[in-house]
C-alpha cells in the first residue's frame, strides 16, 4: 500500500509561476493554500457548504504541514484528502500532498475546521449533507485498526 491510497479523495491542483520562492521550488505557504483548496472545493461540490450565502461558516481553528519533499513550477500537485475526525461542530482533515504521479507524499498536514453559525458565530451542528459528504473521507486512526 502507498502513502496515496490512504486517502479516499484527490484533487489535481496546478502550480504557478509565481508560487516558486527564489530557491526555485513552491514556498510553505503555498502548502496551506493547498490545503485550503482541496476541502473547500470538497466542501462546496460535496458537501454543499455555501460560503457566501449559507447559513453555516467553517474557521480554521488548527492547522500543522511537514514539509517532505520540495514541490515546484509547472508539476501539478495532487492533493489527498481524508477525515479522521468527524464531530457535532468540528472536523479535522488530513491532507496529503503529492507531485503529480509520486506515491510518496511530499507534504502531510492535518487542518480543523469548526463550523459556526452565520450569524452569532458560536459553534453548530454540521448541516446534514455537508456531515453526509465528510462521512464518506472518515478513516479509523491506524491504531484504531490494529486494535
Amino acid at each position: 500500500m502507498s502513502a496515496r491510497d490512504a486517502y479516499p479523495h484527490f484533487q489535481s491542483i496546478a502550480t504557478r509561476w509565481k508560487d516558486n520562492d527564489q530557491y526555485g521550488h513552491v514556498n510553505n505557504i503555498d502548502y496551506y493554500s493547498f490545503f485550503d483548496t482541496v476541502i473547500n472545493a470538497f466542501l462546496i461540490r460535496q458537501g454543499k457548504l455555501d460560503p457566501v450565502g449559507g447559513e453555516v461558516l467553517g474557521f480554521c481553528a488548527e492547522s500543522h504541514c511537514r514539509f517532505l519533499q520540495a514541490l515546484s513550477f509547472p508539476d501539478n500537485v495532487d492533493a489527498g484528502l481524508r477525515v479522521s475526525k468527524l464531530g457535532r461542530s468540528s472536523v479535522r482533515y488530513e491532507i496529503g500532498l503529492f507531485a503529480e504521479g509520486s506515491d510518496e507524499p511530499a507534504a502531510e498536514g492535518w487542518f480543523v475546521h469548526v463550523f459556526v453559525d452565520r450569524v452569532d458565530r458560536k459553534p453548530c451542528e454540521l448541516p446534514q449533507a455537508l456531515r453526509s459528504a465528510l462521512s464518506r473521507l472518515l478513516v479509523l486512526d491506524v491504531a484504531e485498526k490494529q486494535a
